[in-house]
């Protein structure tokens, strides 16, 4: 792979084959064909809202599930975890599938299988039945991940996929910024299940919309085996690593299911990547790392998934523990954050003409990194809330500049045909980095709390428990935030590099270019 200049972000150029094999992207005369590819970036749209609502608007009304399973602190926090967790382990394979098979097939089935599962999981009639159909689901919207961003990347030309990538990720915001608000209205008013029922009708207008819309996708290499093998390695390595990081809190480290966890991670991790650079058609191209640029901006991506993933999940839980608001008033107040994102994910493709994608994404992640101090401030001070709103604004605004911004960084100069499997190796790394940024701060908020507070902690009535449960309380939100803000400013430093990586590369290229033109006169 190489980087492309200031700006252009995706493939330099696109092998377009004729007759049957002709991508969906290209006319008769190679040209893109502009208005399929706003069409198919409208059911991409749909597809991450509906994906978002599914998270967004639980996470608001966990409290509410929880005390109507009266679920225990473990198995709510595997209430959140669990769908992170599969989806992780299963967005490689779904990724090494989105090259080898029929992409609008595979999007499709997705929808359908996510909008369904929304159906079943409001008849839920335990909370192992919720966390098993949320599994289901997570599978089915990996297949989703998988592709949304490949397809993105086949239908625009390289000079509009930043301003592209900004619109779709814009759909992610607008469901984080209706989320909340709906889940808890809906919590407060109609009950928990309604928090998953609504998402239906969504759900079915999107596929009829996907199949009047997408067209054939050929498939960009034929198939030539599946790393079985490797995605059994990831999902017990991957698996084992989670388990123990959730359990450690309420369990200890002594427990059993703690120390299981631990070998499953120590062994089938590193046995994961040793064989993935022995296997013919691994889960997992371990070459891409060779990529300078690429695995740059790879790893701000990482850190800044394990600063940010919970902080919607921590301030929510805060909000109706700590303070006593109902589902629908906390989610009245994480607003300014999906708010501001929806902003400046629709307007990044101003910044990102005016500069380079990395540029702008030390930009987003700096002014993220000042919206997450100005929470952990705001918290460690007793949770005034124009100050927790100031810092959710700021935070949501560098948010919807750094995440499209990067993830062009990364796909730039990436072949048409590898598109997918590089695309999964981001969504999965970064949604590892997630899992484990979530679990971590799950960790730290109820490892120096009782099991009693603990337990209150996620039914939402830490507040009823008297100011002391309170104030303990508030230190460890505050010792979470805190450690997320660390991070973030790491990732800060860490765009840096990659941005002036780039600089570098771009002046080594230009002496060497104007070197050979002398030699050539």
């Amino acid at each position: 792979m190489t980087s492309t200049a200031a700006g252009a972000a995706g493939p330099t150029k696109l092998d377009e084959p004729s007759g049957p094999d002709r991508p969906a992207s290209a006319r008769e005369d190679g040209e893109y064909d502009l208005r399929y590819a706003w069409r198919a970036l409208s059911v991409v749209c749909m597809a991450s809202t509906l994906m978002s609502l599914n998270g967004s608007t639980l996470n608001i009304a966990l409290p509410t599930v929880v005390r109507h399973f009266n679920a225990s602190s473990s198995a709510a926090s595997w209430i959140i975890i669990s769908f992170s967790l599969a989806s992780t382990c299963v967005t490689l394979a779904c990724g090494r599938l989105a090259d080898v098979v029929a992409r609008r097939t595979m999007y499709l089935v997705g929808l359908i299988v996510c909008t369904v599962a929304s159906l079943l999981l409001g008849f839920s009639p335990n909370v192992q039945t919720l966390i098993g159909l949320q599994v289901v689901q997570a599978v089915a919207e990996a297949a989703l991940l998988a592709n949304s961003a490949v397809i993105v990347s086949h239908v625009f030309p390289p000079a509009m996929l930043g301003r592209a990538l900004g619109i779709y990720m814009a759909g992610f915001s607008v469901a984080s910024l209706l989320g909340p608000t709906i889940g808890g209205a809906l919590a407060t008013t109609l009950g928990w299940r309604w928090v998953f029922w609504f998402n239906v009708p969504l759900g079915v207008v999107c596929v009829v919309w996907g199949i009047v819309t997408l067209r054939p996708m050929p498939a960009g290499r034929k198939y030539a085996g599946f790393d079985l093998r490797g995605n059994i390695l990831l999902v017990l390595g991957l698996g084992g690593f989670i388990v123990a990081l959730s359990s450690v809190s309420t369990a200890g480290w002594g427990s059993p299911l703690v120390r299981i966890g631990i070998v499953l991670a120590a062994v089938f991790l590193p046995l994961f990547f040793w064989t993935q650079a022995r296997t013919a058609n691994p889960l997992l191209d371990v070459r891409v790392f060779k990529d300078k640029m690429f695995t740059l901006a790879l790893s701000a991506g990482l850190v800044s998934s394990i600063a940010t993933s919970a902080v919607v999940v921590l301030i929510a839980l805060y909000l109706q523990a700590a303070k006593g608001y109902t589902p629908f008033a906390a989610g009245l107040h994480l607003l300014p954050l999906a708010g501001t994102k929806v902003v400046t994910s629709l307007s990044v493709g101003v910044l990102t003409s005016r500069m380079t994608n990395r540029a702008s994404a030390v930009i987003g992640s700096a002014t993220l990194s000042l919206g997450l101090l100005t929470l952990m401030t705001a918290v460690r001070l007793g949770g005034p809330a124009v100050l927790i709103t100031v810092g959710l604004m700021v935070m949501g605004a560098g948010s919807g500049i750094f995440q499209p911004s990067n993830a062009a960084a990364m796909l730039e100069g990436v072949s048409s045909d590898r598109l997918g499997r590089v695309n999964a190796i981001r969504l999965t790394l970064q949604g590892c980095a997630g899992v484990i940024g979530t679990s971590l701060a799950l960790a730290l908020l109820t490892a120096p709390l009782s099991s009693q507070l603990q337990h209150a902690v996620f039914n939402g009535r830490a507040h009823e428990l008297g100011a002391a449960a309170i104030d303990q309380l508030s230190s460890g939100f505050a010792l979470a935030l805190t450690v997320m803000t660390v991070a973030s400013w790491a990732a800060v430093t860490m765009s840096n590099i990659s941005r002036r990586a780039q600089r570098d590369e771009m002046r080594a290229h230009s002496a060497w270019s104007a070197a050979a033109s002398r030699q050539h006169i």
